[in-house]
């Protein structure tokens, strides 16, 4: 694949099956069903809910089944995130009542069971997206082999008509796993708030440059301590919050952490920083780091599936070596940065979730 199809070009059809119809003409119905929602904040949250908005902007009209309308409980091991406790049939009834003509399933928790379990019984076609590397999450949570967990991916997505995803490394991925149903869906930037110009955080007036900063979930799949524990000299700076955050700030008390920032807030700590650390190595694609590169800041991260999706020679520096990484990262010129990631669309990556639905033709499900 092109790095210009993950930068908001139109990306090459990748299943077989009824092409959409070229400019949908009228509102029409889409529900999505998420077991991450506001007030989480994290990748697929934010990439949910700017979908929706630019969805409703173009005059579909959407609506979301989500944690927040039902009473729900905290995550064993991850209090943060909010499990929904529905009564037999709830989010079927949503369903029913809304009469979709697309169903996009956008998680593997609760609620998005509830709604697999309606689309088959109904014979309803849907949609479904792997936004994060679930076998990897719960193994490193449950310390349980992730083959345990894929066996579940298999038997989620597998009725789907279509699995939208973000980067060909997960694919890869996919298609090993017998999972070949696959459209392309990328993901944008908001430019009006993601820029070079962003004032940068004061908080960053007296560090010592190099300023290295992560953006992220504060929790063990992250791999945050792999960046806390690095020796390149100057400042480590961590924005976000999560499950790890009191302990890493007790085991390393010498990062900056600075808790979760959002909006312009945000956009300063990019735009203040010398170099931006990923280094996750279970992300499906890195949200925050294109984030970061429309700030005009380079990225150091490990050659795994995202970074090595996403990041050219010119923009970043990727190596088994964190250090070698941000070394190499810091030599790196702004400017081309800024210009890589304002390359990102949110309305291009709309485009493509829209033609992805497109391709379902589901119709209004029956009772």
């Amino acid at each position: 694949m092109k790095r210009s199809d993950l930068a908001g070009g139109e990306p090459p059809r990748l299943a077989t099956g009824p092409r959409p119809e070229a400019g949908r003409s009228g509102p029409e119905r889409i529900a999505i069903v998420t077991d991450a929602w506001l007030p989480q904040m994290n990748g697929v949250v934010r990439t949910l809910t700017t979908t929706c908005d630019h969805l409703r902007a173009l005059g579909h009209e959407v609506m979301v089944v989500s944690p927040d309308q039902f009473a729900s409980m905290p995550c064993p091991t991850y209090p943060e995130i909010r499990l929904a406790l529905t009564r037999p049939g709830a989010v079927a009834a949503r369903l029913r009542d809304f009469a979709p003509q697309a169903i996009h399933i956008a998680t593997e928790g609760p609620l998005g069971l509830a709604a697999r379990r309606y689309c088959t019984k109904a014979g309803a076609r849907f949609t479904t997206a792997y936004h994060t590397q679930f076998p990897d999450y719960v193994a490193k949570r449950t310390h349980l082999p992730a083959s345990w967990f894929w066996r579940y991916i298999r038997w989620f997505h597998g009725p789907a008509r279509r699995i939208l995803v973000a980067t060909e490394s997960i694919r890869e991925e996919l298609r090993a796993q017998g999972l070949t149903q696959l459209h392309h869906w990328s993901r944008g930037v908001d430019l009006a708030c993601f820029t070079p110009q962003a004032p940068p955080a004061p908080e960053f007036a007296d560090l010592p440059r190099p300023i290295q900063l992560y953006v992220g979930r504060v929790a063990v799949e992250k791999n945050i301590e792999a960046f806390l524990a690095s020796t390149h000299p100057g400042s480590k700076v961590v924005v976000g919050d999560g499950p790890s955050l009191e302990r890493l700030k007790a085991r390393y008390p010498q990062a900056l952490f600075l808790g979760r920032r959002s909006g312009a807030a945000l956009a300063g700590c990019y735009a203040g920083a010398d170099v931006f650390v990923f280094p996750s190595r279970t992300d499906t694609f890195g949200l925050v780091m294109i984030e970061a590169l429309a700030c005009g800041t380079p990225v150091a991260a490990y050659p795994v599936a995202g970074p090595r999706d996403i990041l050219t020679e010119g923009v970043g520096a990727q190596a088994q070596d964190l250090d070698r990484a941000i070394a190499a990262a810091l030599t790196r010129n702004r400017r081309p940065c800024a210009q890589f990631g304002a390359g990102f669309s949110w309305a291009a990556a709309t485009r493509q979730f829209v033609a992805g639905l497109a391709a379902t033709e589901v119709r209004p499900v029956a009772a």
